[in-house]
């Protein structure tokens, strides 16, 4: 079995090392001493030490800026390095470029999942990078779940699904907290108000179905509600937020963005038609 090195042994990278470790000698390090000593896994006392037992070394840290800090492009060199910290398609470029630079084969990856799901069915994962370098390495990789895939060439590639979903997580995170503000603020109780927010989010995998299928057709049917239909609304729910005294940010950015759409000729496409914009 090919051995794997594992840096970085914060909740996530732990979960990576244990799933590792079940099947495959397996070398850790992290920055704080001590965080590996409980794990079936050789723990080393460098990051360089820790690179050179493997041909095959997954980081997975805070941040970017802190990965840069931890490796040693020597002792990388000739081996794959994948990447698993969080960060910017941009991000995962550079680092790409840096890696070729130094003769290290380089794949950015993603985690779906809570470090408990890591090695089991519930956890999703997404490679991107040179597709030879994935092959070479997926059997290895499978030790972190069953659940993974190969998004393309381009190493930037799985930061920007990466992105894209966390991008409509957050947003519709906000939304959320909004409408309990809102509620509260008209005497609504949590409770009162949870079920139906359920109801109205409960629409939204059917809608994003439906956009990616317009965007597809470059097609944006206006027969269910057109973006004119959408600013109404959007304006009785600011006019609403407004008399309460709460944050409207949100919602204005949205409106602003159906009336350059309306400004643009799109008044009577759907509300698909942003995505295109």
């Amino acid at each position: 079995m090919t051995p794997v090195t594992v840096l970085g042994l914060g909740p996530m990278g732990r979960a990576l090392a244990a799933a590792f470790a079940v099947d495959r000698p397996t070398t850790v390090w992290n920055r704080t001493p001590g965080k590996g000593d409980d794990l079936t896994a050789t723990v080393a006392e460098t990051a360089a030490q820790a690179i050179a037992a493997s041909p095959l070394v997954v980081v997975c840290v805070l941040d970017y800026e802190a990965v840069r800090s931890i490796l040693d492009a020597d002792a990388l060199k000739g081996r794959t390095l994948v990447n698993l910290t969080g960060g910017s398609p941009q991000q995962a470029r550079e680092m790409a470029a840096w890696a070729a630079g130094h003769g290290i084969d380089y794949l950015d990856g993603l985690i779906m999942g809570a470090p408990a799901a890591v090695g089991g069915p519930e956890v999703t994962l997404l490679f991107s990078g040179p597709n030879d370098v994935y092959q070479a390495h997926q059997p290895t990789l499978a030790a972190l779940g069953e659940n993974a895939a190969y998004v393309g060439e381009d190493p930037g590639r799985a930061a920007g699904f990466d992105a894209s979903m966390l991008d409509a997580f957050w947003t519709s995170m906000i939304g959320i907290v909004h409408a309990f503000q809102f509620a509260a603020a008209e005497n609504i109780a949590p409770a009162d108000i949870a079920g139906y927010v359920k109801v109205a989010t409960g629409l939204l995998p059917e809608l994003i179905d439906l956009v990616a299928e317009h965007l597809t057709a470059d097609n944006y049917p206006g027969d269910a509600s057109t973006m004119v239909s959408a600013a109404a609304s959007m304006d009785h729910v600011l006019q609403a937020i407004r008399a309460n005294g709460l944050d409207n940010g949100v919602l204005t950015s949205a409106r602003a963005a159906v009336q350059q759409a309306i400004d643009a000729g799109h008044g009577s496409a759907g509300f698909s038609r942003l995505a295109a914009l």
